[in-house]
C-alpha cells in the first residue's frame, strides 16, 4: 500500500517535470475533467428520484436551488455544499418524512 501510494504521488513528478512544457491533452483533462466530474456526480445522485411519487424530488429540488443560490452569492464551494447537504438532510429526516 504505500508503494502504491508513493508512486501515485511522485509519478506526475517523474512524468511532468517543472523544466518541460506540459502537454496539451494534460491541459485539456486538467480544464476539462472537474466539470465532467461534478456533472457525473450530479447525475449519480439523481438517479433514482420518482417524480410520480411522494415527495415528488422536491427535497433534492429545494436543496439544489440552495446550493446553487447560495455558491453564486458567497462563491464559497465548501460553504454551499455544506450547507446544502445540511438542508436536504433536514428536510428528508424533519420535514418530508
Amino acid at each position: 500500500m504505500v508503494l502504491a501510494t508513493v508512486i501515485t504521488r511522485f509519478l506526475p513528478f517523474l512524468l511532468f517535470p517543472a523544466g518541460k512544457k506540459t502537454p496539451k491533452y494534460i491541459l485539456y483533462l486538467g480544464k476539462t475533467l472537474p466539470y465532467a466530474t461534478i456533472g457525473l456526480l450530479v447525475v449519480y445522485c439523481l438517479r433514482g428520484l420518482q417524480f410520480l411519487s411522494y415527495p415528488h424530488g422536491l427535497p433534492e429540488l429545494l436543496a439544489i436551488v440552495a446550493i446553487a443560490a447560495l455558491h453564486l452569492w458567497k462563491g464559497n464551494s465548501l460553504l454551499s455544499i455544506g450547507v446544502g447537504t445540511a438542508l436536504y438532510m433536514v428536510l428528508i429526516q424533519g420535514v418530508f418524512c
